[in-house]
């Protein structure tokens, strides 16, 4: 089978059409789009074997799609078990959310203190990909929303201006997904639950208003850590950083756009199942802390 293909799963009752250069990164991507959306139910085992059927492929790719994201802790490699959904646990969540808040507080306050050299040519493709994201949300589409949320905040976050934050930001949006979605999930309706606001965000970057769109980001953040203590039953009394999310943003953006650079890539589109982001190119990136569910078993990952 030629590795240049166009590949349609189907899993349980829904079709996801994937994109991607390789089988091994197809593989990878879908299956993490099943992990963000609860769809991959947590504790749950499965061997290269019946991922190779389930996809239609050799056992090759289907190994490498694997140990490609239990390198990332999105999956845990057990001896002589195959692969297992790690459980993640509120604790784990509080972990994913305070070092998110940390990352983004800390890189729009630095963006504060220096001249943007943001590429405004993408604001096109943002704005399209904040459009779907905020119509899946609206309409309680979490299959849809989860990969249309993703896409949204990686190509956002190019404002940032740093691609390894960008990077670690997305890696921990997805288990923060893995975290909601089986909550989510558990709603019999879901239209109006999930943060809606993302063509708003835009409106603020477009308007250079830097204050305003930290203090919206802001928003969002505390919208989602209510949002999950809410459906968990949990408390976010304990929460360390929310002093950080209620602070007064301060910030300008410059009134002129800088010049796109001449290899700058053309806008994409608004919301395409599985295009590639961020460390989920399925090359064994990722390799960062493990959640705290993950710490304690010593067979988590297999060897490249």
């Amino acid at each position: 089978m030629s590795e240049e293909v166009v590949l349609v799963v189907v899993i349980g009752e829904g079709r996801l059409p994937i994109q991607r250069n390789s089988l091994r990164q197809q593989i990878a991507g879908a299956l993490r789009e099943e992990l963000m959306a609860g769809r991959l139910e947590a504790g749950s085992n499965f061997t290269v074997k019946e991922i190779a059927e389930l996809y239609g492929v050799s056992a090759t790719p289907a190994r490498e799609a694997l140990v490609d994201l239990a390198a990332q802790g999105l999956l845990r490699a057990e001896h002589h078990r195959g692969f297992t959904v790690p459980v993640l646990a509120w604790a784990d969540f509080l972990e994913i959310f305070e070092a998110r808040t940390m990352l983004t507080d800390s890189a729009f306050r630095q963006l504060a203190r220096r001249v943007s050299r943001y590429d405004w040519s993408r604001l096109g493709s943002l704005r399209r990909r904040a459009e779907a994201a905020a119509r899946a949300a609206r309409a309680g589409q979490l299959d849809v929303l989860v990969g249309c949320d993703r896409r949204f905040w990686n190509e956002l976050a190019g404002f940032m201006e740093n691609r390894r934050i960008a990077d670690y930001l997305d890696w921990l949006r997805v288990q923060s997904w893995m975290f909601a979605a089986p909550y989510l999930r558990a709603r019999s309706e879901l239209a109006g639950v999930c943060w809606d606001k993302h063509v708003e965000l835009v409106e603020l970057i477009t308007a250079r208003d830097l204050a305003g769109a930290h203090r919206m980001v802001n928003e969002y953040n505390l919208f989602t850590v209510h949002l999950l203590a809410e459906l968990t039953g949990e408390s976010v009394t304990d929460v360390s950083v929310l002093p950080l999310l209620t602070a007064e943003p301060t910030g300008t953006l410059p009134a002129e756009p800088v010049p796109a650079p001449a290899d700058a890539p053309a806008d994409g589109p608004g919301c395409t199942p599985a295009d590639g982001a961020g460390p989920d190119a399925g090359d064994g990136r990722g390799v960062v802390p493990q959640p705290r569910s993950l710490r304690a078993a010593p067979d988590r990952t297999l060897g490249r």
